[in-house]
């Protein structure tokens, strides 16, 4: 048992993160058993809503830290494949809605350079003259 305050903490908030870590990781196992489910069932839509849900969790699990965004790649990729090995449309998880283009407004063109005004420069006072030292002999 740690006897520092701050080691106490750390132990409770390490606890709290582990209940937290189970709960997405078990989202995800339950995306990825529903996902094998579609997959053995062949239907193309429940293919494709299972790998979206999927996709969703491991999202989730990159952005709280609870496993590295190159695992997820790797996962979506292995989820991916196996779709299409099953005759869901790859490209059919996350459609894109076009939008419509905005008309840009003509941009008018100027020869001409503008000319800034520039600020009279502030006039210094004049510098004193240097007096030469006189020097005594001794």
């Amino acid at each position: 048992m740690p006897i520092i305050a701050s080691a106490k903490k750390r132990v409770r908030v390490a606890a709290k993160a582990t209940e937290r870590n189970r709960a997405v990781k078990r989202t995800f196992r339950d995306a990825d058993k529903a996902f094998q489910a579609a997959v053995k069932s062949g239907k193309s839509a429940d293919i494709t809503a299972a790998r979206s849900q999927v996709d969703r969790v491991l999202d989730t699990m990159v952005k709280k830290n609870i496993i590295h965004k190159n695992k997820a790649a790797r996962k979506k990729s292995q989820f991916a494949s196996a779709a299409k090995a099953a005759g869901a449309k790859v490209g059919a998880a996350k459609p894109k809605a076009k939008k419509p283009a905005a008309k840009k407004a003509p941009v008018k063109k100027t020869t001409a350079k503008k000319t800034t005004a520039k600020k009279p420069a502030a006039k210094k006072p004049a510098a004193k003259k240097a007096t030469p030292k006189k020097t005594t002999k001794k």
